[in-house]
């Protein structure tokens, strides 16, 4: 190198100085010097290239290999660029072939590693509205059902973002205790073990060469053999949740590469982050008109329990919200309201094909209250679609409430909505007597503490969530206490009511009933 130097310096002297170029000392040295100069020029080839060759031999560390020695080198790659700039040109040519053709080699190989790892988990048929019993005779053989589960659930799945900036997956570990897994870690690990070979890649290019733009002529092989393998991968992807993982995880990994302040994934990152949002509004359109163009008889079961449908609308909302808790996305928000809409039509829809009203709204109570637990472990606002299922929930209690009462105090129910406000002494056509209040008293007297525990069965019958059917009860005990004072306040008012005063049930000994039952959570 020192040598080389010495003659960079004599061979500049030559050029630049116009005494010297008059001179007749140089017309005797001129010849030998350019003799020294084409020699040393074809001497340092030599010996880079046959340094380059080293980086094609399998299984060499090209990291270590570019530190180590080519770097100890790097006066040569000057040396050319001053004094000789066509062999300045082959030894970068070289360089670019040998490491385009390794680092693709590299990576073809590593993805065809990875592609024996990948666990399936959805089909084009794994959608929220679809039918589970249809794909039953005819269809092809499936993947155990362990599975299925993630198409909605996020479950462990959310830990590849943590695991961000983890060291890439060793497929023959992996394989060798025979673990697969879903396409989004495999896919953090390809673009993890990217982001390390390009960093590495484009500071050695930039140190080595002098010039940053050569790392996108090695990469551009790459680029090609990761792009060949991404769009074989998308078009089959039918897994909206490990589609809207990727797009977090190119998210991430582009604040990596900001914070290491290396431009050259920009372009690469944005292309992948383009290809991945149609794919996912696909599928996630896909979800939405399997909800709305759902067979409802085909769907529906003579069961008020919660709906699978339901179940899986409730846990694919959680899954996108929980993923999505630190970004504000509108377009996401929209598309999750449409999804909304379309589940809630065919929740009435499912309803009303109950005969009785009450068995309508026992199973909108179910379907609501397990939609709102679901939503509630993803995330402590649920937001506004959570937001919507409680409203929703309140009203169908209330109305439950009424048809639950109805059945077993009707005429105390009727006689207080009609008759109570009115004043007994009134100039009403019509006064309320004791003959009209007394069956009512005494029916209720013979059989309140019976029907309270008819009620309490019915409620922990129909509902799955024991604490949702309490809260009901105790409701509709409170709404019946309320119903009874007013019957009492009426009496009152009665001309003669005070002989009815001996089968009055005293409100201190309804209140009692409701606390017992109050205990029992």
């Amino acid at each position: 190198m020192r040598t080389l130097d010495i003659l960079s310096k004599k061979l500049k002297f030559v050029d630049t100085d116009p005494m010297v170029k008059d001179s007749k000392a140089l017309k005797d040295v001129q010849p030998e010097l350019e003799k020294l100069r084409q020699k040393a020029v074809s001497k340092v080839f030599d010996f880079i290239v046959q340094k380059l060759q080293a980086l094609r031999k399998p299984k060499t560390n090209i990291q270590i290999l570019q530190q180590n020695v080519l770097l100890k080198y790097k006066y040569i790659i000057s040396f050319l660029k001053e004094h000789s700039k066509e062999v300045h040109l082959e030894v970068r040519a070289a360089y670019i072939d040998t490491m385009n053709k390794v680092l693709s080699a590299h990576f073809r190989a590593y993805i065809q590693a990875l592609e024996k790892l990948q666990l399936d988990i959805a089909t084009s048929n794994d959608l929220i509205g679809v039918e589970t019993r249809s794909t039953s005779l005819f269809s092809r053989g499936r993947e155990p059902l362990k599975n299925r589960s993630a198409v909605f659930a996020l479950g462990e799945r959310l830990n590849v973002l943590k695991e961000i900036d983890q060291p890439a997956l060793i497929p023959h570990i992996a394989e060798a205790s025979s673990l697969k897994y879903p396409y989004e870690v495999l896919f953090r690990s390809l673009h993890k073990l990217l982001m390390d070979t390009a960093t590495s890649e484009y500071l050695f290019c930039d140190e080595f060469f002098g010039e940053e733009s050569i790392f996108y002529e090695i990469f551009a092989g790459p680029f090609a053999v990761i792009d060949e393998h991404f769009n074989s991968i998308l078009p089959n992807c039918y897994d909206a949740i490990g589609l809207m993982l990727m797009i977090r995880i190119v998210h991430q990994h582009q604040l990596i590469m900001s914070r290491r302040r290396i431009p050259c994934l920009d372009s690469y990152l944005d292309k992948v982050n383009i290809s991945l949002w149609p794919r996912f509004k696909m599928v996630f359109d896909m979800h939405l008109s399997s909800l709305r163009n759902a067979n409802v008889k085909l769907l529906w079961e003579d069961d008020s329990h919660p709906h699978y449908v339901m179940r899986r609308y409730a846990e694919f909302t959680a899954s996108l919200i929980h993923i999505n808790v630190e970004y504000g996305d509108g377009q996401l928000e929209l598309n999750m309201e449409r999804l909304r809409m379309a589940v809630d039509e065919l929740l009435m829809k499912l309803a009303k094909m109950f005969s009785k009203p009450k068995l309508q709204i026992v199973f909108l109570i179910n379907n609501c209250d397990m939609t709102i637990a679901v939503l509630k472990e993803a995330g402590p606002e649920g937001g506004k679609i959570q937001q919507h299922f409680e409203e929703m929930l309140k009203s169908n209690t209330g109305l439950f409430v009424e048809e639950l009462l109805m059945e077993h105090f009707s005429d105390l129910i009727k006689f207080v909505k009609t008759r109570a406000s009115e004043d007994p002494n009134g100039s009403n056509e019509r006064p309320i007597s004791v003959s009209e209040v007394e069956p009512i008293v005494k029916d209720f007297g013979s059989r309140w503490k019976g029907a309270i525990e008819l009620m309490h069965k019915d409620v922990i019958t129909s509902f799955s969530n024991f604490l949702c059917g309490m809260e009901i009860l105790r409701a509709a005990l409170t709404q019946l206490l309320l119903y009874y004072t007013r019957l009492s306040d009426c009496i009152k008012r009665i001309n003669g009511g005070a002989a009815l005063n001996k089968d009055l049930v005293s409100i201190s000994s309804i209140m009692y009933e409701i606390r017992k039952y109050s205990r029992t959570f």
